[in-house]
């Protein structure tokens, strides 16, 4: 199953792929060298213009491994990663950096809310059949003890996600909003009900902080927490890291 493995202070780096409606999706699964049996499995979902080893994503993966020693495993979403040329993924690195740090500003008109749908429609499939393939991992072992992480796209792609797959006991979302006319995003937000915990930078250039508020208003979670820091898209301060780690730990020991 594995292509490629790697071993990173103690934590072994698994690279495989999947087949979704006849495409290939590149995928990694982290995990502590040497386990076996259940064990939690965080979901994490890479940011535009990312991809799946995206140093934030292996940083955590490797922490998440040796200090709580739980597997992590994150794909390539459509249009990113392994799934375009170099060339391609560079330009769209550069479109996203103009973005975030506010020096364009691309309206969310109906084409390029299209292009949206669109990759959250065919990414939510991928991340069922990923998951579907972790349970099967002898490291793993059909655990119930499964959560979400991300934000920006890792939300936009994650919230019609999560709300369709009730194996997922938690989720960590921010940096994204309910733009106008995203009607499959609010109604996909008002179907979860598990524990949400969601980060927001107040002057961000990308999401705009009422945006943000209207999609944590309309999560259905009974336990939901919206933590705000001052600073822009790609601000969010370190500390939030231990946060994340805590809910995780929260909802998914024993």
């Amino acid at each position: 199953m594995f292509i490629k493995e790697k071993e990173i202070d103690g934590v072994v780096q698994r690279d495989f792929a999947i087949e979704v409606d006849g495409e290939s999706v590149p995928a990694v699964i982290y995990a502590k060298k040497g386990a076996t049996g259940s064990r939690p499995l965080i979901l994490m979902g890479h940011g535009g213009s990312q991809h799946k080893k995206t140093e934030g994503i292996r940083i955590r993966a490797v922490q998440y491994a040796k200090e709580y020693d739980w597997a992590t495993l994150a794909i390539d979403a459509p249009g990113h990663g392994d799934r375009i040329s170099r060339e391609e993924a560079q330009q769209v690195m550069i479109d996203v950096g103009k973005r975030v740090r506010g020096e364009i500003s691309a309206p969310f008109d109906n084409e390029r809310m299209n292009q949206m749908m669109k990759r959250m429609q065919k990414a939510a499939p991928e991340w069922h059949a990923a998951l579907d393939a972790a349970l099967e991992l002898d490291f793993v072992n059909g655990t119930h003890r499964i959560g979400y992480w991300g934000v920006s796209m890792g939300t936009a792609i994650g919230v019609p996600f999560v709300s369709s797959e009730p194996r997922i006991r938690c989720a960590v979302f921010g940096l994204a909003g309910l733009r106008a006319g995203a009607i499959d995003m609010q109604q996909a937000a008002t179907k979860i009900t598990i524990p949400v915990e969601f980060v927001f930078q107040w002057e961000d250039a990308v999401a705009p902080r009422e945006s943000g508020i209207d999609l944590f208003n309309a999560f259905s979670s009974t336990e939901k927490t919206m933590h705000i820091n001052p600073g822009g898209h790609m601000d969010i301060p370190s500390f939030e890291g231990d946060s994340w780690k805590r809910f995780f730990d929260r909802h998914l020991a024993g």
